[in-house]
């Protein structure tokens, strides 16, 4: 009998890698975008759920032309602290991004 993948996310505070995931990265920029409350981590929602939240910041960096340079101030330094304190904690719990840099050898 073999695993199968969950079918519901764990959630972004739950997520491997300090929630340094493609999943961890729409939770944010769902947040910046205030699409979500920055309180909502998403904890049981199905792929389907996911997907419509993409489709949704898909739409949202659309307007900006998918360039944080190009977001106005208030989402600019949204973007910065939501996404900075993701990468401050996620190295204290001991990510450090060489995985999507260099790619697992």
């Amino acid at each position: 009998m073999s695993k199968s993948k969950p079918d519901r996310y764990v959630g972004i505070d739950k997520d491997i890698n300090g929630g340094m995931t493609t999943i961890g990265k729409i939770i944010r920029d769902a947040w910046v975008f205030e699409l979500i409350p920055d309180t909502e981590t998403c904890e049981g929602w199905n792929l389907a759920g996911i997907d419509a939240l993409l489709q949704k910041v898909n739409d949202e960096w659309d307007k900006y032309g998918c360039l944080v340079s190009n977001l106005p101030e208030p989402l600019f330094e949204r973007h910065r602290r939501i996404h900075g304190e993701a990468f401050e904690q996620a190295r204290a719990a001991g990510w450090s991004g060489d995985d999507e840099t260099y790619g697992e050898e």
